[in-house]
């Protein structure tokens, strides 16, 4: 808080700080009651309204230290406080000697610093003196004239022809009401009063520079105390605003019965403007204050209520990930499942609990953020996070219910089925074959729910740290709090860092699919082709993967994602989140490799291998992206080429029907090793380069040698003396490639594709005739 009234500038307050100054001084030497006082401001006014100064006859006036006598002409030149103002001096010497004159003109020429009219002399009565005077002043006056107007007067009737008689007091003849020691009180009041503004605008700056700089303690009771001590301060500097305003306007109340009594007193207006204005410059600086209160003391507040509803919310956070463990931990006690069951009931008592509290938490947080609390961002995204571990506290005990259930009543019907198998039956070999049989047919219809919680149980822990990292990480990038520790250039390249990872996350709404499948496991195949082509979008994610590395490495130890990690409790850096999509589409095929081995022969087999099917395509095309972006020296637009097919490293032998480039050829014995990349238009022949990098980081790179256009390729696809080899001709066997496969599997899977590309390319071909 810092607060200069309106139309004040900092030269201005200077100003007053030494206005206040000279006052002093004045005031030291004008209340001196043992002698004359030599100088007073009566009020009047001259021509061109000069302000009027006197210096009655005054003994002791050669004694006044000389900066004494600057510092008091200073403060009357102040008084009037109007631009360009004049002054008149009259100086009166009536009962004094020429030497006295000559000192006094000759001090108020160097200590007067206003712009002074006229001064007017009332020079010695006595003949002898007048005439000295008359005669110095007549040797001396061009040394004067040049520094100030002066004008000798003989008597009071001269000093009338300049200025009016209702403008002089009494002394001079006039009828100018005026008491020195009036005077003297009502100055000492009016710069006692701005002296006293002038300190509660300190104490309020003073005051306003602590809050600003109060550092907020983490701990509820800490926070209560300072929002005590400063309401309480606050009060105090309150109530010395509200003394202090009563003695302005009563102060303000005592002018105007002046002013009224007698108007023509210019300068008893001039004092009610200086009161009214320090009496509006304090309203401001108090209403300015309450203002800048009130906002601190509701930010301290609001800051006390988001401590305690994180407190709230890590309490609930904390209980419900230890009910999923439970959860998890009785779901696992298959051999015990009525023992299972009863904690189940207990754990679904303290589930139903948890919940209950985490909705009034979300109740207080809707109200919190009804009042405009300042960190209205954040008591949302909680309130989403305690909506989102409800539902996950809720389906998981639901599942794992069912589950146990499940498993209880397999356990039943193998116990029901050995108890009921008789010796006798035993005793041959059929009656044997047949307790085989219904035991093999018992095992092949076990639970493939074990696998199906497994499914759901990974995928839900998945999608909730891709949305830790979305919330925790880049939505924190927007963050100004953590600013200070984000480089901006980070923040302009969110989308390399995290790739198309909410696109990810919007697209796993999978979840609540496969929690559908949870009672009808033979339908998760389905719900897996149903999305097939949903799951492309992790080839994005995979390709980005390479320039996302680099970005990382390069700010790794940035304070950012230190301070996030921190925040979200997380025991791994963000490069290991930024694999988990990598990670969770592998885990994928295993998954369904594992509910295909429980589902033998049964509804839904079909599709389940169709999923499993789909899921190994796309790891093998994201795995051919991910060596083409490898891909350097390569001229065009390879998107052009269309996708890659099939990628993989061949000893290749190449021979041309003609020309120089034959016989260097045929005199190569040592194949040469190449990267082929299969694409829908190309085949492209690339040189693999050393891998860059350290250990895990490692990366390949393909130099770009041969492109092939499929519409001018043909294949032989037997080579004399290897099972391995095939020959790959192009443009009528001009080029002619001799390719040897690591494998038979490899060749055989190389040629099928080609066959298929260039049995397409026959088929258009012949459509187009035919149009």
């Amino acid at each position: 808080f810092r607060y200069i009234p309106n139309g004040c500038s900092k030269d201005k307050h200077t100003c007053q700080v030494s206005f206040v100054n000279h006052f002093l001084t004045v005031m030291y030497l004008v209340s001196l009651k043992d002698s004359h006082c030599f100088l007073c401001f009566p009020g009047g006014r001259g021509e061109d309204s000069s302000v009027i100064i006197t210096l009655p006859e005054c003994s002791a006036f050669s004694d006044i230290p000389e900066e004494a006598l600057t510092k008091v002409f200073t403060y009357l030149t102040l008084i009037p406080r109007q631009p360009g103002v004049k002054f008149i001096i009259i100086l009166d010497r009536r009962l004094d000697t020429w030497a006295s004159i000559k000192t006094a003109l000759a001090r108020i020429a160097a200590s007067f610093p206003g712009n002074l009219h006229l001064v007017l002399v009332l020079r010695p009565t006595s003949f002898f003196h007048r005439t000295v005077t008359d005669i110095g002043f007549r040797f001396s006056q061009e040394d004067f004239m040049l520094k100030m107007p002066v004008v000798m007067l003989s008597s009071v009737t001269d000093l009338l022809r300049y200025i009016d008689e209702n403008q002089l007091t009494s002394e001079f003849g006039g009828t100018l009401d005026y008491c020195h020691s009036d005077w003297i009180v009502l100055r000492t009041a009016i710069e006692s009063f701005a002296v006293t503004v002038k300190d509660i605008a300190q104490m309020l700056q003073g005051f306003g520079t602590e809050l600003a700089e109060t550092e907020l303690p983490e701990e509820a009771k800490a926070i209560e105390y300072l929002l005590e001590l400063h309401t309480d301060k606050y009060r105090k500097l309150k109530d010395a605003i509200r003394s202090v305003s009563k003695e302005g306007r009563h102060l303000l109340s005592s002018l105007e019965t002046t002013a009224k009594e007698d108007d023509s007193q210019w300068d008893v207006k001039l004092d009610w403007e200086t009161v009214q204005r320090l009496l509006a410059q304090l309203r401001d600086m108090e209403s300015a204050f309450d203002g800048f209160f009130e906002k601190h003391h509701l930010k301290l507040h609001q800051y006390l209520q988001l401590l305690r509803y994180e407190q709230s919310f890590q309490e609930v956070r904390l209980s419900s990930t230890s009910q999923e463990r439970e959860l998890c931990i009785s779901a696992n006690s298959l051999a015990e499942t009525e023992q299972a069951l009863k904690r189940l009931n207990n754990l679904e008592s303290n589930a139903q609990e948890v919940t209950a509290r985490a909705q009034i938490i979300i109740l207080h947080g809707h109200q919190l953020s009804a009042g405009h609390h300042y960190a209205m961002a954040l008591i949302m995204q909680r309130c989403n996070e305690l909506r989102h571990y409800c539902d996950t506290l809720t389906v998981f005990r639901d599942t794992h219910l069912y589950t146990n259930m499940q498993a209880q009543t397999w356990c039943d019907d193998a116990a029901y089925l050995l108890a009921n198998q008789l010796v006798d039956k035993f005793q041959s070999k059929e009656g044997a074959q047949a307790a085989l049989r219904d035991i093999e047919k018992l095992l092949e219809g076990a639970p493939s729910i074990h696998v199906m919680r497994e499914l759901i149980e990974t995928e839900r822990i998945y999608v909730e740290e891709l949305l830790s990292v979305l919330l925790g990480y880049r939505a924190e990038m927007d963050n100004p709090a953590l600013s200070g520790v984000l480089p901006p250039i980070l923040r302009s390249k969110r989308d390399i860092l995290f790739g198309n990872m909410p696109e990810i996350y919007n697209f796993h709404i999978f979840l609540q699919d496969l929690e559908g499948c949870l009672e009808a496991p033979e339908a998760v195949g389905a719900c897996f082709l149903e999305r097939k082509e949903s799951f492309q979008m992790y080839e994005s994610y995979c390709q980005n993967k390479l320039r996302s590395e680099a970005l990382w490495r390069q700010f790794s130890d940035c304070g950012f994602f230190l301070e996030c990690q921190k925040k979200l409790e997380h025991k791994l850096g963000l490069d290991s989140y930024l694999l988990k999509p990598i990670q969770r589409l592998t885990k994928y095929q295993l998954l369904l490799k594992e509910l295909i081995k429980y589902s033998t022969d049964c509804e839904g087999t079909s599709e389940l291998q169709g999923a499993l099917a789909a899921m190994l395509d796309l790891l093998k095309s994201v795995n051919d992206s991910m060596h083409q972006i490898a891909i350097t020296g390569y001229e065009g637009d390879i998107c052009e080429l269309g996708r890659v097919l099939m990628q993989g490293s061949f000893s290749v032998w190449i021979s041309h029907k003609k020309g120089p480039t034959r016989m260097k050829e045929m005199a190569r014995f040592k194949p040469m090793q190449r990267h082929l990349f299969l694409y829908e238009r190309a085949l492209l022949l690339c040189k693999r380069r050393e891998e860059h990098g350290d250990g895990c980081d490692k990366t390949p790179s393909y130099s770009f040698k041969h492109c092939l256009k499929m519409t001018a390729v043909g294949i032989t696809e037997n080579v004399k003396g290897d099972v391995k080899k095939f020959e790959i001709w192009y443009s009528g066997r001009e080029e002619v490639y001799v390719v040897q496969a690591p494998t038979v599997e490899v060749k055989m899977a190389w040629l099928n594709e080609l066959r298929r590309i260039l049995t397409n390319q026959q088929k258009m071909l012949r459509g187009l005739r035919a149009t």
